[in-house]
């Protein structure tokens, strides 16, 4: 029995994928719990369809980052902190900080996207990682200064 799956199904598929079960397998679980559908001409012109559109969607929001990478291009920003006579900042920097920053020369990131490379604990320069997209990262450096 032909099925295509609504959801993803550990150790049988994905979304949308057409697989093969054994027809009790399908007709008592995996239909019922709302897993999966038959497979049939109808249906895989829908799933045939859906896909054609998700890829569509997937395509504008990745232009969309690698546009936003390309605007934001090889900015340094300044954060300032409150550091100590040895240069050790109170604290440690964010990455609330550092969207905030981004945000106030007009690129909104959010903070959840942005990785440091290594902790923040002294004033300088750093890099930090924009995952703007699963095939776009893009790098930021950023100057820790003493307010």
């Amino acid at each position: 029995m032909e099925v295509i799956l609504k959801d993803d199904v550990k150790g049988l598929g994905y979304k949308n994928d057409i697989v093969e079960v054994k027809p009790g397998y399908g007709r008592n679980y995996l239909i019922p719990q709302g897993l999966a559908v038959i497979a049939d001409k109808s249906s895989r012109k829908v799933v045939a369809e859906n896909i054609r559109q998700a890829a569509h969607k997937a395509e504008k929001i990745k232009n969309d980052a690698q546009e936003l990478a390309n605007n934001i291009g090889d900015i340094t920003l300044e954060l300032p902190a409150k550091v100590g006579e040895t240069g050790k900042i109170f604290g440690s920097v964010t990455t609330l900080q550092l969207s905030d920053a981004l945000k106030a020369k007009g690129f909104d990131v959010d903070r959840k996207r942005i990785s440091f490379d290594q902790d923040v604990k002294t004033a300088g320069e750093y890099t930090a990682t924009l995952n703007l997209h699963k095939e776009v990262k893009h790098q930021v450096k950023f100057n820790v200064v003493a307010e």
